[in-house]
């Protein structure tokens, strides 16, 4: 029998590449938007469509989630809604029509809803409270291998064997991992108190209805979930399906040139998550001020955005991508905040609550976008002059909630 001392490791490292898959699902649409014009004759309010609904479907999930994690585990939930996931990606590999897409990735945001949450979940079940910033960082660094994988790979793997059999390749690795996690995972060490305390504190639904409550009442919840609302709706929303357009369309660049980008994009994620996490919890001891700092940037970086023309080059591309992953990653310290705002007998419900703001932001953004685009520039959708709206439109959005993000309390870790 496997030690415990090893077998939290392998658990943490399956579950996140559990999520490392949810993350390759939502930027999927991205690189392959040619592809879907092309075959479908899919209109930007189309795509916008059939990208945000995967966010529909995984924010509303985060309801029952509240209520049943902690009933039934992380291991049955995941299992359970994962292999949800891998029938919306054959329903997608399938679609002829813009609402069988649409279907497809409403069951991949149903799929792919409880990965991140039941990631943290077993995080606090196996390991000391002292390293949850630290490890979620981890997770969601090494989650952005999902939107590396998205972006060129997806492209060579579309160019061989078309955008169809690529999705089903993937339904079919979605579906052994889902296996492999269920065989190896557990709920917690067998004789840990902490494991046994949790089993014990999930209570009643109507309890847990009543703990939400009391978390609606609390300011910073509100401000917190704004936070992530508009950092993460915006940041997906660019990067899981307008970038793509962007590059190509707009600036005029070869699909792999765009991917890349893109690439880029993800390795910013992927460097700035646990070098954040890791200032947060070691140096600077600090939540807030991070959060701010990185929204501030975000938004700057989008203004840099709207002076690129298509005679820019590539490497000033390649600059503003990379550092636009790295600061969004500092809004990751938002589950850490949460956590520590929030009566620890609540942190849990507090974490899943904001994970649904998270998530309508980004199907707000990226449908709301799609949107603006249309009824601004009704037959110039995809042009430079259109992008350099949005991409405004945006950074005044993030630095509006940098600005209220600041009425919130500072804490530190272990507090």
């Amino acid at each position: 029998m496997m030690p415990d001392a090893v077998k939290r490791w392998v658990i943490f490292l399956m579950a996140t590449l559990l999520f490392v898959l949810s993350q390759f699902y939502r930027s999927s649409i991205a690189v392959i938007t040619p592809d879907l014009m092309r075959d479908l004759a899919v209109t930007p309010r189309g795509l916008s469509l059939i990208s945000a609904a995967f966010f529909y479907a995984f924010a509303l999930t985060q309801i029952p989630i509240t209520i049943y994690l902690d009933k039934i585990g992380p291991r049955i939930a995941m299992t359970a809604l994962s292999l949800v996931a891998a029938g919306g990606a054959l329903v997608f590999a399938a679609g002829h029509t813009v609402n069988v897409l649409t279907a497809g990735r409403i069951l991949m945001g149903i799929g792919m809803a409880c990965n991140l949450m039941g990631t943290l979940k077993l995080i606090t079940l196996w390991f000391t409270p002292l390293r949850f910033a630290t490890l979620s960082a981890i997770v969601f660094s090494l989650g952005t291998l999902g939107n590396l994988v998205a972006a060129t790979p997806l492209v060579l793997l579309t160019q061989a064997l078309g955008w169809r059999r690529a999705f089903l390749v993937i339904a079919g690795f979605n579906l052994l991992l889902t296996l492999l996690f269920y065989l190896i995972a557990r709920d917690g060490p067998a004789t840990s108190p902490t494991t046994a305390r949790t089993k014990a504190a999930a209570g009643p639904s109507r309890a847990i209805f009543h703990d939400m409550g009391r978390l609606f009442g609390r300011k910073d919840y509100w401000i917190i979930s704004l936070g992530t609302f508009c950092r993460y709706g915006i940041f997906a929303a660019v990067q899981a399906l307008w970038a793509g357009p962007f590059l190509i369309q707009a600036m005029g660049i070869a699909p792999v040139q765009a991917g890349n980008l893109l690439v880029l994009l993800s390795i910013g994620l992927l460097a700035g998550s646990p070098l954040w996490g890791w200032l947060s919890d070691a140096v600077l001891k600090k939540r807030k001020a991070i959060v701010i700092a990185g929204l501030f940037s975000m938004g700057l970086l989008l203004l840099l955005l709207t002076r690129l023309t298509p005679e820019t080059a590539l490497p000033v591309f390649g600059v503003l991508f990379f550092a636009f992953g790295f600061c969004s990653s500092a809004g990751n310290i938002m589950y850490a905040h949460i956590k520590e705002r929030m009566p620890p007998e609540n942190a849990g419900a507090a974490m899943t609550g904001i994970n649904f703001f998270t998530m309508t932001g980004v199907a707000f953004f990226m449908q709301g976008l799609g949107y603006l685009l249309a009824l601004r520039h009704p037959q110039t959708a995809l042009s430079a002059t259109a992008f350099n709206e949005m991409f405004l439109l945006c950074a005044v959005c993030l630095w509006v909630t940098a600005s209220v993000y600041l009425a919130t309390r500072e804490t530190s870790p272990g507090r």
